[in-house]
Order: structure tokens, then C-alpha cells, then sequence
């Protein structure tokens, strides 16, 4: 009986073994596949987003022709009966421009003109200048802004048009972009966040040179830190 025990304990430690290295293997199998699939769905995002970052980054540093735009300034005269408020201006806007979204609105309210000179007489209204409404419908490859002045019977319409650059560029920066794609470049982040953690993984359970890949990551934090930290 003792004999076979001795016998059994080996065989039950390689079996144990076994299992073990066949855990490991299908982690890496499951990590590397995965791995895969999560790089595939960021990777057009990710060449965009590399190519309009470097662009925004280094282009006085590197000299980089300017981004192609286009601007026009336009007169348009508003209705008969003047919009009341607003809100009302800027659903008129919106269907008299053909924009596809309602715009943003900055209201200034009415205030005394600063080059006035004060009255002598305390009861005299001081001369006011109206309120100013600002409108901007915005979109990546173009941007309008409307000035309004309330009671005037026409608006300023300035627009500046993009080229393929700026579009990219304004991709990057989530200008005039809807929630869905908000959202988008949510998962993008997200694969980022799993593609180092799997990436680490991977490192770890097919590479035994352990300490070499851990000076590297200390390394690497120690610099992100020596560069982040003094522009806090």
C-alpha cells in the first residue's frame, strides 16, 4: 500500500501539472485572440487618430503647410415679422441654412454702450446697446456663426469650410460631433485600456525574462511621471 501511494503521488503531481499548463495555454490562446479582435476594431480609428495627433502636435515644430480652409462672410435679411426670442431665431436659422442640427446660443444681454457719456440728469435712461445673439451650427468639415443683434432686420453669417485635414483634425478634438460618436471613441478608448492590459498579460505568461520587461514598465511610468507632473 505504501508503495503505491509513493507510485500515485508522482502520477497525481503531474497530472496536476498538466492541468495547470493547460490552463496557462488556453489563457494565452483566449489573450491572444482576443487581443487580435480588439486591435482589428480600433485600428482605423487608431491610424486616424495617430496621423490628425501627430498633425496637431508638431505642426509649427515641424513646419506643416497650413490647413486648407475656405471662409465667406454673407448678409442674409431676416423675415417680415422678426423672430421674438432666440429660439426662434434659431429655428428659422436652421431651416433657412439647411443645417441638419440646431445650433448652440450665446445670449449677451442688453447693457449700457461703454463710450456713453453720463447724464447730468439722474432720470435720463442711459443709451443701451441690445442684445446680441450668437448662433453656431458646427459640424467636422464645416462651422457657421451667426451674429444678431435683437431688432435689426438681418444677421452676419460667417463659415469657414474644412479641408480633409481639418476634418480629421476636428474629428480628433469631438468638434460638432453627435453623442453616438462620443460614444464611439469610448470603446476606442476602452480597447486602448485592454489592448496594454492584455499586452502586459501576454508578456508575462510567454516571456520569462521577467525582469527585464519590469525595468522597462518602471521605467516608462518614471518618465510618464518626470513629464506629466511639473505641468500639473
Amino acid at each position: 500500500m505504501k508503495q503505491a501511494a509513493e507510485i500515485a503521488s508522482p502520477v497525481h503531481g503531474a497530472a496536476q501539472r498538466a492541468r495547470h499548463h493547460n490552463r496557462r495555454a488556453d489563457l494565452v490562446r483566449w489573450l491572444r485572440k482576443t487581443h487580435g479582435w480588439f486591435g482589428l476594431w480600433g485600428a482605423l480609428l487608431g491610424l486616424m487618430f495617430g496621423f490628425s495627433g501627430i498633425w496637431l502636435n508638431h505642426r509649427a515644430v515641424l513646419k506643416l503647410p497650413p490647413v486648407a480652409q475656405q471662409r465667406s462672410n454673407t448678409q442674409i435679411s431676416l423675415p417680415d415679422t422678426l423672430p421674438a426670442d432666440p429660439e426662434s431665431l434659431a429655428r428659422w436659422l436652421q431651416r433657412e441654412l439647411e443645417m441638419d442640427r440646431p445650433p448652440s446660443i450665446r445670449v449677451e444681454r442688453a447693457r449700457p454702450v461703454p463710450w456713453a457719456q453720463k447724464s447730468e440728469d439722474a432720470a435720463a435712461k442711459p443709451l443701451m446697446q441690445p442684445e446680441r445673439w450668437t448662433f453656431r451650427f458646427g459640424s467636422p468639415h464645416s462651422s457657421v456663426t451667426v451674429d444678431a443683434w435683437a431688432g435689426n432686420r438681418s444677421v452676419s453669417v460667417h463659415r469657414l469650410d474644412n479641408g480633409v485635414i481639418g476634418t480629421l483634425m476636428n474629428l480628433h478634438k469631438g468638434v460638432g460631433m453627435s453623442a453616438p460618436w462620443i460614444l464611439l471613441i469610448d470603446t476606442l478608448a476602452g480597447s486602448l485600456i485592454f489592448l496594454s492590459l492584455s499586452g502586459v498579460l501576454l508578456w508575462v505568461q510567454t516571456n520569462r525574462r521577467r525582469t527585464v520587461g519590469t525595468t522597462i514598465l518602471v521605467v516608462s511610468a518614471v518618465a510618464l511621471l518626470a513629464l506629466a507632473l511639473p505641468r500639473l
